[in-house]
């Protein structure tokens, strides 16, 4: 029988890995072709992400992956890489976490209060918001020289096709979409300061983002085992991914927990939720497939497992695990979602304080 496959890039906040789905008429099968580290990289007091291995590991999963029809990327949300006038990097995209938006928000609020940027975008309040990041930013040589701001998986679908696009689902992340109508928040980004003349047009899943440069076919070796290779614009927030492959049939109520970093639950509605009861219990409305709106709430994952790991070189999870199932149980309660965990390093000190 044919079998048509696709590769899908899927970069999480503690890796990456490159998928291969591959179909038949009556089947479709699954294979990782690459899996590498997603680490952040401190230079001084900054932390980034290290976008050139991130990339380099793009290349190596598409070049294991063989032939393919399609390729396309999702990532974590908010982040984002600002390009000069000539489409040159201008540096390493800062890591969520970075330290630099602590009091950002509070300078948003005094042009848009917090009530009347949730009524218009029903964006959560998180302290690493993409506009929050911009308010940050406001006034820095970087910015001020860039003529182009592309989210992560946006960013790495332009060095793959040359070109350029803002996908909607990861758009909705950044605090500056209206989820009513699916195009940007004008009145807040005038408010708050932001040119949205920086991002690229929006796109829809599923619409087409290019084809492989010829640079790149080359360096993946698709260049001699098929023809032109497109770029798909898939649902390129990786939440929005998951929820879109949850087996619910269409209009069927059912509610959804994703887990990673960040453990998300919440609902898929039909239209966004914008009271102030909802603002102030911190759900959040972001675009989904299909006109779709993913309401949930983020809620701390395995961010902590994983930073203690970190602090302790790596050990096998298992082992870990099977201690934690000898140990005491709840003789200390911590709570996971408390704000004095969000940042990196420490983490086994951190939680021995809260104990």
């Amino acid at each position: 029988m044919p079998t048509t496959a696709y590769a899908a890039i899927d970069l999480g906040a503690s890796s990456g890995r490159v998928i291969t789905g591959a179909f038949t008429p009556d089947s479709l099968t699954l294979a990782e072709s690459h899996r590498f580290t997603n680490a952040p990289v401190r230079v001084g007091a900054a932390l980034h992400w290290d976008i050139l291995a991130l990339y380099d590991g793009v290349l190596t999963g598409l070049r294991e992956a063989g032939r393919v029809r399609s390729v396309g990327i999702d990532s974590w949300a908010v982040d984002y890489g600002l390009l000069d006038a000539d489409g040159a990097l201008l540096g390493n995209p800062f890591h969520y976490r970075d330290a630099r938006t602590e009091d950002a928000a509070r300078r948003v609020w005094d042009s848009v209060p917090p009530e009347e940027l949730y009524a218009a975008t029903g964006t959560q309040y998180a302290p690493f918001n993409t506009l929050y990041q911009l308010s940050a930013a406001r006034g820095t040589a970087q910015l001020g020289a860039a003529k182009r701001l592309l989210l992560i998986p946006d960013l790495l679908t332009h060095w793959l096709t040359g070109s350029e696009g803002t996908e909607v689902t990861n758009a909705s992340t950044t605090g500056l979409l209206d989820p009513r109508t699916g195009d940007w928040a004008h009145d807040v980004a005038a408010r708050a300061g932001v040119d949205l003349g920086l991002f690229a047009p929006l796109r829809r899943p599923g619409d087409p983002a290019g084809e492989l440069l010829p640079h790149v076919r080359e360096a993946t070796g698709l260049s001699a085992r098929s023809g032109p290779v497109p770029v798909t614009a898939v649902a390129s927030h990786d939440t929005a991914s998951a929820v879109a492959s949850v087996p619910a049939a269409p209009g069927e109520h059912f509610a959804y927990i994703c887990t990673g970093t960040w453990s998300l639950a919440g609902l898929e509605l039909g239209t966004p939720v914008l009271t102030e009861a909802s603002r102030a219990a911190n759900f959040t409305n972001e675009v989904g497939v299909d006109g779709t709106v993913r309401y949930l709430r983020n809620i701390m994952g395995l961010w902590l497992l994983q930073e203690c790991q970190r602090t302790w070189g790596e050990p096998d999870v298992r082992a870990l695990l099977d201690a934690a199932a000898r140990a005491q149980p709840l003789r200390s309660v911590v709570d996971a979602g408390d704000a004095a965990f969000l940042a990196p390093g420490g983490m086994p000190q951190r939680i021995a304080a809260a104990c």
